[in-house]
């Protein structure tokens, strides 16, 4: 949304990963550090950095070492917002903590997002988004009914965590402009992950009820779930709030004689007996192909959708229409498509400007153009490993403790 963000790497311990975000006047931004490389320049092929990282600038510092800092300091007096997710200790130690940095900047606005957050027995965990699904009760609710734990699929933690990071940025640049002030903004990924969990934490405060996993049913809608179609893994979601939402679907099934069984003739009962209902709805699901049937229920005035593959994502004509996939050429890793912008304003449209950046492209242009730095001491960074333009193997750092 017209932010410049600056990837911040670690060549000795970089796979691709973190960021100090700049913002142009009148954008904003948020950025992150970094995860797994294998192979020779593969690191620049990764296809999930790749995704996640377009619209961005990378650069490579060494904040272990005094020359690194004193760069990373200059950076954040050029900027409006930094974001790291490492676990607490890590800012501290580099001596680039809040109290540190606002010192250089006061009006600064830090986002450190961890798992636990700041304080309290689990700050000094380290966490995954997965992982904290299973801390935040999550995993248990997506399990079946009487089933082991589940983890999503989706590490909802992450997504959530840094959306309620952009979120706050946003609030913190808007206090900025009334006060002056900067802001420290200390975001628990668990506690991100609660508000998804509010109708059973409410439950339970209120009636002692603990809530136990239903698999794809829900607690009043039936039917409700995911059905099996014609074909390998190819499956159709339906669900069904009113009666006469379950008369439309009986119509498209061609109101077949057990649609008329007592037990299915109101809401309550047709609760009551899912597990029966199910078993009829995909005998009739299992004949259709998925998106054809999903359509077929949608026009019918169905709550339903396709479970789609990541391929099927990209020929969805729904998504194709708004133009959410857009090609971006990568210098290493090719043409491809990538998710764009998921909201569509009108007149300030998102677009992709930028592939993700190979590692320490923008070494030049941050230390010279922004930070005005001469060309000995762009020289000099590099001469002293504070940067790089290739990350350090396993193999090179454990020579360099060698000698």
């Amino acid at each position: 949304m017209g932010a410049e963000i600056i990837r911040v790497e670690c060549a000795a311990r970089s796979g691709r990963g973190g960021g100090l975000p700049r913002m142009k006047p009148g954008g904003a931004f948020g950025a992150s550090f970094p995860d797994g490389d294998t192979g020779e320049r593969s690191y620049n092929r990764f296809a999930y950095y790749n995704e996640v990282n377009r619209n961005k600038y990378a650069i490579t510092l060494d904040l272990t070492k005094p020359l690194g800092v004193e760069v990373f300091e200059k950076l954040v007096k050029v900027s409006d917002v930094l974001v790291e997710n490492f676990s607490p200790r890590v800012m501290a130690n580099f001596g680039l903590d809040y109290s540190a940095l606002k010192q250089i900047s006061p009006e600064i606005i830090m986002v450190s997002i961890s798992g636990y957050g700041q304080d309290g027995p689990y700050r000094d965990y380290v966490a995954y988004g997965q992982g904290i699904e299973a801390m935040a009760g999550f995993s248990r609710l997506t399990a079946y009914p009487d089933g082991e734990p589940l983890k999503s699929g989706v590490a909802y933690a992450d997504a959530t965590s840094g959306l309620f990071a952009a979120f706050a940025i946003l609030a913190a640049l808007r206090y900025r402009q009334l006060t002056g002030k900067g802001q420290y903004i200390d975001l628990s990924m668990r506690e991100a992950l609660t508000p998804l969990l509010g109708e059973f934490i409410m439950d339970h405060t209120m009636n002692r009820r603990a809530a136990k996993p239903m698999g794809n049913h829900h607690p009043s809608m039936a039917p409700h779930g995911c059905y099996r179609c014609r074909g390998e893994d190819s499956w159709v979601v339906i669900a069904i709030a009113s009666d006469e939402e379950w008369r439309s679907l009986c119509r498209v099934m061609g109101d077949p004689p057990w649609t008329r069984d007592e037990r299915f003739s109101h809401a309550r009962s047709r609760w009551q007996n899912q597990d029966e209902l199910d078993r009829f709805i995909e005998r009739w699901t299992s004949n259709y192909d998925h998106r054809q049937l999903a359509s077929l229920l949608q026009q019918a005035g169905v709550k339903a959708g396709a479970v789609l593959s990541v391929a099927e994502l990209v020929e969805d004509p729904h998504l194709r229409e708004r133009g959410f996939f857009e090609p971006l050429s990568h210098p290493e890793a090719g043409s491809h498509l990538y998710p764009g912008i998921s909201w569509k304003m009108s007149r300030t449209p998102g677009r992709l400007r930028l592939p993700a950046p190979c590692f320490g492209e923008h070494n030049e242009y941050v230390f010279g153009q922004l930070l005005g730095l001469s060309r000995d001491e762009i020289l000099r960074l590099a001469e002293e490993g504070v940067t790089a333009t290739e990350p350090f193997s396993p193999l090179d750092q454990y020579s360099e403790m060698e000698t």
